[in-house]
Order: structure tokens, then C-alpha cells, then sequence
């Protein structure tokens, strides 16, 4: 098992599959290029990916989930999951048109969320496109549970959450250049209390 994997794999065993339905909110690349999905969990994004016909490269921290992922792969010749940490990638530099990295860094303290992101511009080719995604400051659960350190919090396992600013994702990625920082909120009626989820996105190009 990789280092940390532990608490991704109780989840996966006890919970299942932990997120349903299809992810259709991609953004547009070229038949037949590559990419890198960190964190791909039960496949969800993976599925869509394959669809659009990407060469693709996923890996997860935990073999529960690459086990989810590789039977949505199955039979499919242009893709690959493999369990692996993020924050030490096994592939050569500059392999990647695009990198995508969704809710996937915000479960890092400061100094691994450091470590993906210099991985993640490592791998992608000059000229590649990073796709960035995880919680705001926005978000409802923001200030939940105990906090790690600052803006980080964790909640009922050892599973933590960061809540990130438009300027933090900017300035996580210092040799990439930022095409877009945007906020995404979305409403979510919990106990017939009405709350929002709030989401950074960040495109980004080498």
C-alpha cells in the first residue's frame, strides 16, 4: 500500500463507491492526447475521458479505488491506471498534454500540496494545459472539524480537506502561466437548510 493510502482505502471499503454519476464538465482537447488524471477514484472521470478519445494515464493512492477503475477501463486500449502517489509521479518529465488534478490536492498539508504541484508541472509537456479543481474559502464546510493548519480542516476521519483563495491556486503553480482562476458555487439543500459548495478552478498552461 502507498504511504497514506490508509484512510482512502477504509473509506473505499466501507462506503463503496463514495461519488456517483458522470462527470461531463471537461474541457475540450485534441483526439488522442495525453493525459494525466490524479486521484481517479472509482473512474467516474475516467469513463468520460475515454470517451472523448485521450490517451489516458490515471493513478490513485488507493488500490480500492484502482480496482473500481480499472473495471470501467476494461477492454479499453487507451488507458492505464495504476496505484501511485502524486506527490512522487512515476512518469518522465514532459509526458503530458494535459494534467488534471480534481479535489485531489485540497487532502494535502502545505508542503505535499508543494510537492503535486511541482509534479504536476514536471510532467506536463511546454505548452500543456493543467486543469486545477478543489474547494474555496466559500465552500459551507469551511471552518468545519479540526483544524490542521490554517485553512485546513478534518472531519470525522483522518481524511483532511484544504479550502483554498483564487490567489493561492495562482501562486501554487509559479512556472505555469494562469489562463483562468474562476469560483464555481452551486447550491445544496441540507435538512431543509439551504448551503452553498464553492469550488476554485484553475487552467493553466506551460
Amino acid at each position: 500500500m502507498v504511504p497514506g493510502a490508509g484512510a482512502w482505502e477504509e473509506d473505499y471499503t466501507r462506503r463503496g463507491i463514495l461519488w456517483s454519476g458522470v462527470t461531463h464538465d471537461l474541457p475540450e482537447l485534441s483526439l488522442g492526447s495525453r493525459v494525466l488524471e490524479l486521484g481517479c477514484g472509482n473512474g467516474k472521470t475516467l469513463s468520460v475521458m475515454i470517451q472523448r478519445g485521450w490517451n489516458v494515464t490515471a493513478l490513485d493512492l488507493s488500490c480500492k479505488a484502482v480496482a473500481l477503475s480499472r473495471n470501467v477501463v476494461k477492454g479499453s486500449s487507451t488507458a492505464e491506471v495504476m496505484v501511485a502517489d502524486a506527490r512522487s509521479i512515476p512518469v518522465k518529465s514532459n509526458s503530458f498534454d494535459a494534467v488534471f488534478a480534481v479535489h485531489v490536492t485540497g487532502h494535502l498539508h502545505e508542503p505535499d500540496r508543494e510537492k503535486i504541484a511541482r509534479e504536476m508541472t514536471r510532467t506536463l509537456k511546454p505548452g500543456g494545459i493543467l486543469f486545477f479543481c478543489d474547494f474555496s474559502t466559500g465552500d459551507f464546510r469551511f471552518g468545519k472539524g479540526h483544524k490542521t493548519e490554517p485553512s485546513t480542516f478534518q472531519r470525522g476521519t483522518s481524511i483532511i480537506t484544504h479550502y483554498f483563495t483564487r490567489q493561492e491556486v495562482i501562486d501554487l503553480f509559479p512556472e505555469l502561466a494562469p489562463r483562468s482562476i474562476t469560483l464555481h458555487q452551486w447550491p445544496m439543500r441540507v435538512r431543509g437548510i439551504d448551503l452553498v459548495r464553492s469550488e476554485v478552478k484553475g487552467i493553466f498552461s506551460k
